[in-house]
């Protein structure tokens, strides 16, 4: 990611949808918990990508770890 989403955009979308405070930096964990997720999605994909003996990550793998991902933190 070579752009990151500035700051008075995404303090302005945290705020519109809720009445609770938001702390100073609380833009940046938000940025960061993107960027920690995009890189748990990676690792996993490459990891099914090399189950399959696959050299190139491709969109199934991303799909199938991203569907498991979202059930795992559903509940």
């Amino acid at each position: 990611m070579s752009k990151k989403a500035p700051r008075a955009a995404l303090k302005l979308h945290m705020k519109k949808n809720t009445n609770i405070r938001i702390g100073k930096n609380a833009d940046l964990m938000a940025q960061l918990n993107l960027l920690v997720v995009l890189h748990r999605l990676a690792e996993e994909s490459r990891v099914k990508a090399f189950e399959e003996k696959s050299a190139t990550i491709k969109v199934h793998h991303i799909r199938a770890v991203a569907k498991k991902l979202l059930k795992s933190t559903r509940g």
